[in-house]
This record gives structure tokens, sequence and C-alpha cells, in this order.
């Protein structure tokens, strides 16, 4: 698997630094933070404020980021390296440490270079952004993959930034949580760079276009608007994750907008 450098993990949180960083559910700014990126990446969540979602106690930072108990490999919906494999706050990686194979560049523009996606995933995104292009908006990929150790150190910045894990969690998924390190999540921009992964961005061509049609290539929006206490991440308009079309095309045609609601599972809002 291709080395990541450590550019690339000090790029993870750079492109987290936006200071108008939305509160919860996008009502407004909440802290003055970079937001934050979980399966990040790129932010998965929106910063800590009245509504947010309940979370553990404070714990130092070894304890916070260790591997989690995991659940049976049989339970369905586990495998890390599946397109249907639900990973939330309640459901962590199996193994915490896993690395998908194949990772390669989506032949997509993108805000900075090394963003890596599995294979089918890449290939999905090449299809849907080259569709936004016919139709005239400007898609980027803005993060794709990043490693258990990577999101360690994005966890660990926030733990250290707000001091706390209940707070820390609102913001960002802890190692071994997050989508990001399955290479079947990305984050899309704006091609003209607006509202980067801040709420504002959900009223961007790009985020309408892609929330309307990202089911066609296989593609769902993860984090929607106020389905927080089943994803357990306020909505995130950027965050988006390849489902397969069946998957994809099944929750829109039932009219769900969760992988937990869609596969009869639990909400997660909270660890």
């Amino acid at each position: 698997m291709p080395a990541r450098p450590l550019a690339a993990v000090l790029l993870v949180l750079a492109l987290s630094a936006c200071s108008a960083q939305a509160g919860p559910a996008g009502t407004g700014p909440a802290t003055a933070a970079p937001t934050a990126m979980d399966d990040g990446a790129a932010s998965e969540e929106a910063g800590p404020g009245p509504d947010a979602i309940t979370a553990p106690a404070a714990q130092d930072s070894a304890e916070a980021t260790s591997p989690a108990p995991e659940p049976p490999a049989t339970a369905p919906h586990s495998d890390p390296a599946a397109a249907d494999v639900v990973v939330n706050k309640q459901r962590p990686l199996q193994p915490a440490t896993f690395e998908p194979a194949d990772l390669r560049p989506p032949d997509v523009p993108a805000t900075s270079p090394g963003v890596l996606l599995g294979p089918d995933t890449a290939a999905a995104v090449e299809r849907m952004f080259a569709a936004a292009r016919e139709d005239g908006v400007g898609l980027v990929i803005a993060s794709g993959y990043r490693s258990y150790a990577e999101q360690d150190v994005t966890y660990r910045h926030w733990l250290d930034h707000y001091g706390s894990s209940a707070d820390a969690d609102v913001v960002s998924a802890r190692p071994g949580y997050s989508e990001h390190q399955t290479g079947l999540a990305f984050d899309i921009a704006q091609e003209d760079g607006s509202c980067t992964l801040v709420a504002c961005f959900a009223g961007t061509a790009a985020a309408q276009w892609a929330a309307e049609h990202a089911a066609e290539y296989g593609i769902i929006l993860r984090y929607p608007l106020g389905y927080h206490t089943v994803t357990g991440f306020f909505a995130e308009p950027w965050h988006f994750r390849y489902v397969g079309t069946d998957v994809a095309l099944g929750m829109r045609e039932a009219g769900q907008l969760t992988l937990e609601e869609y596969f009869g599972l639990p909400g997660a809002s909270s660890y």
C-alpha cells in the first residue's frame, strides 16, 4: 500500500483550518476552532454546542485512541473490505487497524495531491465528477483514505484542543471508527473553493448536484441534516460514501437517508 508522507498527515489538519465552523446540525458558528476532519476526516462533525451528542467522559489521549473491543467478525455489514460495511461509533473497523488493498488516486481534480481511494470508489468518483462537469458543475475531491495512524493524529489534535473526549468526539472520529480508513469515503469541495468543509457548503451547486445525483453512481451522502442521533455525526454536506448502486438506489427508492436505517441497525449517537 502506498506510504503516506508526514506532509500528507499534516495536510489532514491543514484542510480543516476553517475558522467559521458551523454549530450543531449546521445552525451557526460554534467555536473558532477548525472544522474537524474525520473519517476525516474532512470533518465528520460540526463543533461542540448546546445540542452536542452525548459522549463519554474525558479520558487521557492514550486511552481515548486505543483500539476498541471488536464485535464478532461475522456480524452483518462488518467486512471492512465490502462496499456495504457500516462504520460508526458502535461499529469499529475489524481489525481496528484495517488497511484496504489496491488504493489509487482518482483521476479527478483535487484540493491537494495524494488523495487515495479504493478501486471501485475511485472509478465511481470519476464517473460522478465527469457527469457533474457535463452539467456545468465543478467538483473537487478534498479528502479520501486516511490510515489508522493519520486518524490518531487528527483525533489527538482535537482532544488536545478541547481538553476532553466528550468534545473531541463531536468533531472527530476516533481511530478505528472512521469511514475514511476503509477507502470508501471521501469529501468533496466546489471548484471555486466556496465553503470548503464548512456548513455553508450545503448551499453550493456542488453539494446540491452531488446530493441529487450521487446514488446513480453508487454513492450516498453519509451524514444528512437532522440524523446525528442515528449516524453519530452532525450534518456534513461534503462527506460522501461509496456503497454500490444496489444499496444507493435502494435507499433512494425507500426514502431512507442513512445506512443504519436501511440495514435495520441501531443508531450510534455515542461510543
